[in-house]
């Protein structure tokens, strides 16, 4: 026992390497862990009392024990068995596709890389990009949704830049969980979106072990608590124009909603529109060609982001004109009673969306050009007061009491997108942008169509710009 023993020394310093590492585990590390884990969750406590609707456990559960519960979820487990019968395979295989699928699916929310990185990001992009206008109804319609209940974000697409807008506008009320589409899982993109709190959903899979496993988790999130947000049109708008929606994720929050349950859902609608798309041009083609296929890369978009900032820095003015959002009446779940049709579920949440679209200066210039031909400013602005005369006044974004400054503000971001000319003292559409006029002038063109609608004018409330936008 009392013998020595030669090693190498390699193997010295390695068996210490091993006892250090041991030490740490068992000892050190718990103890630190267990000091930060109490630092996190007063620093969470302290942040909640701020927030309208505070981050419910849900949200906070660590991301390998949600993987865990869903994955032995009943239903799944259930599914599970049917994929391992209907492939041939064993059921431990069918199981690790399941788990697969829940790690792809299931983020990992961190409130530190939220509120102290990406709030500050989406805040200060938004603001570089566009002057933000909001509905004055806003606050009082978010304010109405009982705090026992799930706010579900209805929105329309528009632009990818949906997401920063509408993250940054409720980031002093709430968290908001994002279904992101395959366009994001891209490093280091997937994983900052993982922190944020989005979830991956594959668009195009039609197996029903992957569409249980989404479900499961969506349904398990809303019934957390967990504040939602979707896209009922499952894509960007090609055209300008609201598209017919599609009830994939729609329906899983019908289908797991229990009426006798001790949460109600209720959902938001929330309409947003631009003065400037910033993948308009990506958009048209795609809408050309008949395929969903975008050529940006990520690369030009971080270059963008980059530019911005650093313009936005040395005091430059960086905005493409105004953007605006707007909430709809909601939909209380509980009220609405059984959802006998999905379908018309989701159209009645589209008008509703459709219903209080904000009618911004660029898109009025453009139904004005297209209906009426080349017009001077003076010609611009009657045409513009007529148009406003048959649309909801409520839903009116822009100054009418400037009409002229108005009209100058959208006819200079139009010619410095290429969109329009003046000539001979008229404003007139280039040639060959015919079609990218009319995509601005679609956002609105559903107000024409329909005509002045009383109810809708009830239902909309004014928008006003925030202090300092």
């Amino acid at each position: 026992m009392t013998q020595t023993v030669q090693l190498p020394l390699w193997l010295f310093i390695l068996i210490v390497l091993f006892a250090a590492v041991t030490a740490l585990s068992h000892f050190l590390l718990p103890s630190v862990r267990w000091f930060f884990r109490r630092r996190f969750e007063r620093a969470v406590e302290k942040l909640n009392t701020r927030l309208k609707r505070p981050i419910q456990p849900f949200k906070l559960t660590q991301r390998y024990d949600m993987v865990q519960r869903l994955i032995y979820d009943p239903e799944v487990s259930a599914e599970i068995a049917n994929y391992a019968r209907e492939h041939g395979v064993p059921e431990n295989v069918a199981f690790q596709k399941a788990a697969e699928y829940a790690r792809e699916i299931v983020p990992s929310f961190s409130a530190f890389a939220y509120f102290s990185f990406a709030m500050r990001v989406a805040k200060v992009l938004a603001e570089a990009v566009y002057r933000i206008r909001t509905g004055r109804q806003n606050d009082a319609v978010f304010a109405s949704i009982p705090s026992d209940s799930t706010a579900v974000f209805v929105m329309n697409h528009r632009s990818n830049m949906d997401y920063v807008l509408v993250t940054y506008l409720a980031s002093k009320t709430s968290t908001l969980s994002y279904a992101v589409g395959e366009w994001a899982r891209v490093w280091p993109l997937s994983s900052l979106i993982r922190l944020w709190g989005a979830y991956f959903i594959r668009r195009r899979s039609r197996g029903a072990l992957y569409r249980k496993v989404l479900s499961r988790y969506v349904q398990m999130a809303t019934n957390g608590g967990d504040t939602q947000a979707f896209y009922p049109e499952g894509g960007l708008s090609l055209t300008g124009q609201l598209q017919p929606p599609k009830v994939g994720l729609l329906s899983y929050l019908v289908d797991g909603f229990d009426p006798e349950g001790e949460r109600d859902i209720v959902f938001v609608p929330v309409a947003i529109n631009y003065d400037r798309v910033l993948e308009d041009r990506v958009l048209m083609a795609a809408h050309a060609r008949g395929d969903r296929r975008f050529g940006a890369r990520i690369s030009v978009v971080v270059a963008f982001i980059l530019r911005k900032f650093w313009q936005r820095l040395r005091g430059t003015d960086t905005r493409f004109g105004t953007a605006a959002v707007a909430f709809g009446e909601p939909v209380s779940m509980r009220a609405y009673g059984k959802v006998e049709d999905v379908d018309q579920l989701s159209m009645e949440l589209m008008s509703r969306i459709e219903a209080v679209m904000p009618i911004l200066g660029v898109p009025l210039v453009a139904t004005a050009l297209k209906r009426d031909g080349p017009l001077t400013g003076p010609g611009l602005e009657a045409a513009l007061s007529d148009l406003l005369a048959q649309m909801p006044e409520g839903n009116v974004a822009i100054d009418t009491d400037a009409m002229a400054k108005e009209v100058a503000r959208a006819c200079r971001h139009m010619r410095q997108h290429g969109l329009i000319e003046e000539r001979d003292g008229a404003w007139h559409v280039m040639e060959g942008q015919e079609k990218a006029v009319q995509f601005y002038a679609n956002s609105i063109a559903h107000f024409l169509t329909q005509g002045n609608n009383p109810a809708n004018a009830a239902d909309a409330k004014q928008l006003s710009a925030p202090a300092g936008s």
